[in-house]
């Protein structure tokens, strides 16, 4: 394996399993276990991770009903800083800028559909958007793993 290659294989290991060790990281790919710290260590100073986190069950915390807001402003003339505007607002998770017709995408969680209701005229109000909602019925995957090339299990 190539320096990038064992790098993209460090990558995907801790994507799939973040709570992996220094020692099960290097016999994935074959390093010594001080080789594999210092690599990760670089890849996070690089900014390739930028942290670890838990998969979390948001219908266990009562947040089941997960849906998609695209946004774009009511005025084009208007400032564009919704995220800014936004980013107080804990039921949205992320806020993707994207082409096309909309300005933002935005993946909110919330407990109800009375809940959904509440949040969009919150977002129109403080952002001065339209927006167009994509209520999520089920989840097949999320936050897959980065493919790489880690052999072993």
């Amino acid at each position: 394996m190539g320096v990038e290659e064992i790098d993209r294989a460090i990558v995907s290991a801790l994507s799939a399993d973040g709570r992996l060790s220094y020692t099960d990281l290097a016999e994935r790919v074959g390093l010594s276990v001080s080789a594999v710290h210092q690599r990760v260590r670089r890849l996070e100073q690089r900014g390739v991770i930028r942290g670890y986190s838990a998969v979390v069950d948001y219908a266990a915390l009562g947040l089941p009903l997960t849906a998609f807001v695209a946004i774009r402003p009511t005025d084009p003339a208007a400032p564009d800083d919704a995220p800014e505007r936004l980013a107080h607002l804990p039921e949205i998770e992320s806020c993707y800028s994207v082409a096309g017709e909309d300005f933002y995408l935005l993946k909110v969680r919330v407990a109800s559909p009375v809940d959904l209701e509440g949040l969009l005229q919150r977002i129109r109000s403080i952002a001065g958007v339209t927006h167009r909602t994509t209520i999520v019925l089920s989840t097949p995957y999320e936050g897959r793993p980065l493919a790489g090339e880690v052999s072993g299990g």
